[in-house]
């Protein structure tokens, strides 16, 4: 059965709904936002998977107003990241890039904190 889910979206993000919309032929806005969620639902659980000693790349790009959090966030997990890179993006942004190795709970653990503050715009973790 199917469910009637409401979400709130500012015209950004609706914008680039509708720009990959007609970009990549999805019939329409809903068909976007299922395809996103799948996307999400997998590699979610592709990650949760993980196991053992890892070694990995976060990616997370915020707003240069929340350097503090991610400060915070960065101290708490100083035993996992080998490598942090931090450059200023256009409109005021930037690009953190942890390199990770440790074991996997920990660093999930630390995709969670990133990816659970809404003041992050961009949270991806790659394993090779």
């Amino acid at each position: 059965m199917t469910k009637i889910v409401s979400i709130s979206l500012n015209e950004d993000i609706l914008g680039e709904i509708e720009e990959i919309k007609r970009r990549l032929g999805f019939s329409g806005r809903s068909e976007v936002i299922r395809a996103a969620i799948r996307m999400f639902i997998a590699d979610n659980r592709e990650k949760q998977d993980l196991s053992g000693s890892l070694s990995s790349v976060l990616l997370v790009i915020h707003d240069q107003k929340t350097e503090d959090v991610v400060t915070e966030i960065k101290h708490e997990f100083e035993e996992i990241t080998k490598t942090q890179l931090h450059s200023h993006l256009k409109n005021g942004k930037c690009l953190e890039i942890f390199v990770l190795e440790g074991e996997a709970g920990r660093i999930r653990e630390m995709v969670r904190f990133f990816r659970g503050n809404k003041k992050m715009e961009y949270v991806k973790l790659v394993v090779p």
